[in-house]
């Protein structure tokens, strides 16, 4: 799979408790978006974050938060993008979604993959 040096950065700002169908928001989400042969998806999780309600999140042992930021980057074509976005919409209930345009330099095997 070869992606376009013109392509989209889709940004999904999530919580670490949100889920979708019975499991975690960000594990539905990577596991559709190999269903529908994006060219890949990683999941950050982030020690510290606020969001639409202002409350903090934190994993500062004395104030240890259940629900950690949680931020999925998707990298690929535009159209593939704008197609993945109704099924986004459909599985989150809030959150924060971005997209901004990006140069893909490089996209392929890493050195362990290989072989």
């Amino acid at each position: 799979m070869q992606l376009p040096r013109d392509a989209v950065l889709l940004r999904i700002f999530i919580g670490e408790d949100d889920r979708f169908d019975h499991r975690p928001l960000h594990e539905a989400i990577v596991l559709k978006a190999r269903e529908l042969h994006l060219g890949g998806a990683t999941v950050l999780r982030g020690a510290v974050g606020f969001g639409h309600s202002s409350r903090l999140h934190t994993s500062k042992i004395l104030r240890l938060s259940e629900d950690l930021p949680i931020v999925i980057e998707i990298v690929d074509a535009p159209e593939k993008i704008e197609a993945f976005l109704p099924v986004l919409d459909g599985m989150m209930g809030g959150g924060l979604i971005t997209k901004e345009k990006v140069q893909v330099l490089q996209y392929g095997p890493g050195p362990t993959e290989r072989g």
